[in-house]
């Protein structure tokens, strides 16, 4: 089971509630956590070593980020993967994903370009490239937020994320009826070169493409 991260990138120690969210995060956006399963800040302090109240504040910021839904008098759970959403989740990233890719050509730092380039060392290289398709979402989802990262803008980088997270659920819905799963992921190899080139035009073409065959391959596997 994945644990909870306990420092960032640049060696800060996160806090227990930010430890709690990015575990639970990521537990509902891999479907670990299946649709519809109930959520219990009990289980949940348990499994994560830490008390009730980071979970608590975690569960508010999920709940924010539509990942889970709380009802009076029923109780919290996480919430439905419904497809058509995906149009709508498409049509934001189709248009602010070109717009990041963009800004992170232009704005990466030297530790950002040092990070997506040992990403692409990961994709490019047939030992270290994940072969399980859990491990290659991981994967995907690591690129994304580094991209989003390297735009230096929050705001930009939280907006995405978030709708990152609920097009990755879709894709963990029908991950077994896709039929290139490893060569979606590895279409950001290209676009990792352009951003650590510099070429924002490049990148954001590339990020474009790479959203629009997502939902492609989406429909497709329906």
């Amino acid at each position: 089971m994945q644990q909870a991260a306990t420092e960032q990138p640049g060696g800060e120690e996160l806090s227990l509630a930010e430890r709690a969210y990015r575990v639970v995060r990521d537990r509902l956006v891999m479907l670990e956590i299946r649709p519809g399963a109930p959520i219990s800040e009990d289980q949940l302090a348990q499994s994560l070593g830490v008390g009730r109240t980071p979970v608590r504040e975690a569960l508010k910021r999920l709940q924010y980020e539509r990942l889970i839904a709380t009802y009076p008098r029923r109780g919290t759970f996480a919430t439905d993967v419904n497809i058509t959403d995906l149009a709508h989740i498409s049509e934001v990233r189709q248009e602010l994903e070109p717009l990041a890719a963009a800004q992170a050509a232009r704005r990466a730092t030297a530790a950002d370009r040092a990070t997506l380039t040992d990403l692409l060392r990961e994709l490019q290289s047939p030992d270290s490239r994940p072969q399980d398709a859990a491990e290659l979402m991981h994967l995907d989802l690591q690129v994304h937020r580094a991209i989003y990262a390297a735009t230096h803008n929050p705001y930009l980088e939280d907006t995405l994320v978030r709708h990152d997270n609920l097009a990755t659920r879709i894709w963990c819905l029908f991950v077994d009826r896709l039929t290139d799963m490893a060569g979606h992921v590895e279409e950001h190899g290209p676009l990792i070169e352009a951003i650590v080139a510099g070429d924002p035009d490049k990148a954001a073409q590339l990020a474009r493409s790479h959203v629009e065959g997502f939902e492609q391959a989406i429909r497709a596997a329906i």
